[in-house]
């Protein structure tokens, strides 16, 4: 019997991104799998994004409005999604080929399967072949949390069943409720997660999370307030220790191939 093919959703999240969408868009229409509805969230752009979104054929559904941040931009997203899985690829990001969902799509056609990720790299904003930074995911352990680790938010998939069980992003952390959210559903929840070791997304440089030592440091604040409200208390020395230890090797190790 043949086994169907789950549908994907892939939400992207913009404002005033005219520079950069286009990439997102073209990664995904090119990609060789033929069940993805893409969702574009608009934060209400100004400079010529939505004039993009709008003449873009392959756009399932979009809008654009006034948002109160990027995570809740996220919930409107998978509020709107239909597809079996969904995952998220925001305008400053982008797939490294063509077959990304095919793998993904793989992993998914075991049932048991709840939620996957993969690796990503970080490239120049103005030259994407360029490779500053790669983020090399691991399989999840119990505890891993606390040692500053965390896979790759822009590489993970999950069954839209799961956010119906175990809700959307907490928009009461304003710039880590995608960690609280893997946090929620891989350490607290345990939901089947598989690691997939393959470099699936470019990402720019200049995110919301790292484009500033402000935010970087609210982060780290917001993650730390997380991980005492489950476990007592965090070891400040060691999470910071070991996170900087993972950082670093971020930067000095290279992925094999793209």
């Amino acid at each position: 019997m043949k086994q169907c093919q789950p549908k994907f959703s892939i939400i992207t999240v913009s404002f005033n991104s005219v520079e950069t969408i286009i990439d997102t868009i073209t990664s995904i229409t090119q990609q060789d799998y033929n069940h993805i509805e893409h969702i574009v969230v608009d934060g209400g752009s100004n400079d010529g994004t939505l004039e993009i979104i709008s003449s873009s054929p392959n756009i399932a559904h979009y809008v654009s409005e006034p948002d109160k941040g990027i995570y809740d931009a996220m919930n409107k997203g998978i509020a709107m999604a239909s597809g079996d899985v969904i995952g998220i690829l925001n305008a400053d990001d982008f797939y490294v080929n063509k077959s990304v969902i095919n793998q993904i799509a793989r992993v998914f056609n075991n049932e048991k399967v709840d939620a996957c990720y993969a690796d990503l790299v970080y490239v120049k904003e103005t030259d994407t072949n360029k490779i500053v930074r790669y983020w090399r995911s691991q399989p999840f352990k119990p505890g891993l949390f606390l040692k500053g680790w965390m896979p790759a938010h822009p590489t993970f998939f999950v069954r839209k069943s799961i956010y119906q069980q175990h809700g959307l992003f907490n928009l009461n952390y304003r710039i880590a409720s995608d960690v609280e959210m893997l946090f929620r559903l891989m350490e607290v929840k345990r939901i089947n997660t598989v690691y997939l070791p393959e470099t699936i997304i470019k990402m720019r440089l200049g995110g919301t999370t790292n484009k500033s030592f402000k935010n970087i440091k609210q982060q780290n604040q917001e993650v730390l307030m997380m991980l005492d409200a489950f476990y007592g208390h965090a070891s400040r020395v060691r999470f910071f220790a070991l996170k900087m230890f993972n950082r670093l090797k971020q930067f000095l190790s290279k992925p094999q191939s793209l």
